[in-house]
């Protein structure tokens, strides 16, 4: 897929990591000037020397100071910003718990960064593409966002929260140039479902197939088939796009493939 993004500004949180990566990748391959923001400094580091054009920055979405110097530093180097895609997150390794015994700290990790980080990026990036009455804000949840599972509590009920936050957002932007659309992803081969399902020790491992029996397809989702949607919803062509969740899980919201 091939789009015209040249001398559009791309900021990419969490970009260091595997849907991150291929995100950046994909603007930059269609003409963006991307900046990789990450708390990994040196991971973006790393990522933006291979990339033509592309600066790397520190970016701790739970931190409004950062934030904002970070928004700041890209408005001094390229004078716009165009793109912002929300993709940094993260969810529970230890605590596959009920939520009877869920901790409340771990329920506060979370949300702090999921959906408050989110909106703190989202909030100091809106103004500067308010005053150019243009930008695309993509955000990135999750179909347990759309469809909740066991043991996730507070994941859930951020990425639910992303699904709703972007829909206000489209309605409060979108009549001054902005449009706000949200990815869901289904299972994708990141460094956290290798963690919990996909590496040979994998936490669930031996729950692999009765999960991927959910999915039509059949396999997990590759990083770059994220990509491939955020470069969809980047481009000028989907203009009347706005406020639209697009679940990217091989049909697992489909409905129940297995037979009974």
């Amino acid at each position: 897929m091939k789009v015209q993004l040249d001398n559009q500004v791309a900021l990419v949180t969490g970009a260091a990591g595997a849907i991150g990566q291929a995100i950046c990748a994909s603007l930059a391959a269609n003409g963006a000037k991307v900046v990789y923001a990450d708390i990994n400094l040196e991971g973006a580091r790393q990522l933006a020397a291979a990339t033509p054009g592309a600066i790397a920055l520190r970016m701790d979405v739970t931190d409004e100071k950062q934030i904002e110097s970070a928004i700041s530093e890209i408005i001094a180097a390229h004078g716009r910003l165009d793109i912002l895609v929300n993709n940094a997150g993260i969810n529970t390794m230890a605590h596959r718990v009920n939520i009877d015994s869920f901790p409340a700290e771990e329920w506060d990790r979370i949300l702090r960064v999921d959906l408050t980080g989110l909106f703190l990026v989202s909030k100091a990036a809106s103004r500067h593409m308010l005053q150019r009455k243009a930008g695309r804000i993509i955000n990135i949840s999750s179909v347990m966002g759309l469809v909740p599972a066991r043991l996730q509590c507070a994941y859930t009920a951020a990425k639910a929260g992303v699904v709703n936050l972007t829909r206000t957002m489209a309605i409060e932007l979108g009549s001054q140039g902005i449009l706000t659309n949200c990815i869901a992803p289904g299972s994708i081969l990141s460094e956290g479902t290798k963690q919990l399902f996909y590496g040979e020790n994998g936490q669930f491992n031996d729950r692999v197939q009765a999960m991927l029996a959910h999915v039509p397809l059949g396999r997990p989702g590759q990083p770059e088939e994220i990509a491939h949607a955020v470069l969809f919803l980047a481009a000028p062509e989907s203009s009347y796009l706005n406020g639209a969740i697009i679940p990217v899980d091989g049909g697992w919201l489909a409905g129940y493939s297995r037979d009974f």
